[in-house]
């Protein structure tokens, strides 16, 4: 981190949250030196990122939370993190969507990022158990009030549920919606993934429906920026040999990159340099 003193605050938020999970715990006059902001300024975002329950504020600074495998973020706690690396995973994956096709999207801050980008993709048809998605592609369509939607516009089908803190549709009713019909593509995000446990999530009904949506795709495009690699939550619901080609970003170390491509048919590393140890690994596909 250098000069950041223009950033927004949940960029900065964003930022000291990476610094403290990838060194275990930073102190304040340490992040008031690299981020070249006031010490009350760096405070006030570990106040915030505890009320998150991301953090843990200690003397003198800032430790990780230990995550248990059942705890579950809210929506709104989860977006403000990683957001250039969602932005990085989001851009990424929307090229592999292609023009007239089932798409579904599985609820999740980093389908919520690709959702604003596939509102260009025309004519596509997108099922999606998370109302905030939804909402994206309806927001898209009302240019103004009392007019048509505009040529080209997604059909969106929502699936019904019972929501989850993550504001995602599950239950019998998504459940049944999702069994009931077959995609072309699923573009789906994750609490953890790890080559023991696959793709995981903290909640038991979500994992049940996402394993209908994993059932009821031809392909499955799972999106999971670098700090999810390595996390189990408590219910696995896709092993990675089910998923055929992982988005995420250049935060991932090339050891990990190594042992994913191995398992998978394609792993695209958003914002990576094509130059990077690792481009030549099968399966590997750098995404500048």
């Amino acid at each position: 981190m250098s000069d950041h003193q223009n950033l927004l605050a949940e960029q900065r938020r964003a930022l000291i949250l990476d610094e403290v999970r990838r060194r275990g715990g930073v102190r304040v006059n340490e992040l008031t030196r690299r981020l070249n902001v006031s010490d009350m300024t760096v405070r006030r975002d570990l106040d915030a990122l505890a009320r998150q329950g991301v953090v843990e504020k200690v003397h003198g600074g800032a430790v990780p939370v230990a995550e248990a495998t059942t705890h579950e973020p809210g929506f709104e706690a989860k977006s403000a993190l990683e957001l250039s690396a969602k932005e990085d995973i989001a851009r990424a994956a929307a090229e592999m969507a292609v023009r007239g096709s089932a798409i579904a999207l599985a609820g999740g801050t980093t389908a919520y990022a690709l959702a604003q980008r596939l509102v260009d993709v025309p004519d596509l048809t997108i099922v999606t158990n998370s109302v905030r998605v939804a909402e994206v592609f309806h927001s898209a369509q009302r240019s103004a009030p009392g007019t048509p939607a505009r040529p080209g516009a997604a059909t969106v089908v929502l699936t019904g549920g019972v929501r989850t803190p993550s504001d995602t549709l599950v239950g019998p009713v998504a459940d049944a919606a999702i069994r009931s019909l077959h995609f072309d593509v699923l573009f789906i995000g994750v609490h953890g993934i790890s080559a023991e446990a696959g793709l995981s999530t903290p909640n038991l009904a979500e994992a049940e429906t996402n394993r209908h949506f994993v059932r009821s795709a031809r392909r499955v495009v799972a999106l999971a920026d670098h700090t999810k690699w390595g996390t189990v939550g408590l219910s696995s619901f896709a092993t990675l040999d089910e998923v055929d080609a992982l988005v995420t970003d250049a935060g991932l170390p090339a050891t990990a990159r190594a042992e994913i491509a191995e398992r998978l048919p394609e792993l695209v590393v958003a914002g990576a340099n094509p130059g990077s140890p690792g481009r030549a690994t099968d399966g590997f596909r750098p995404v500048g």
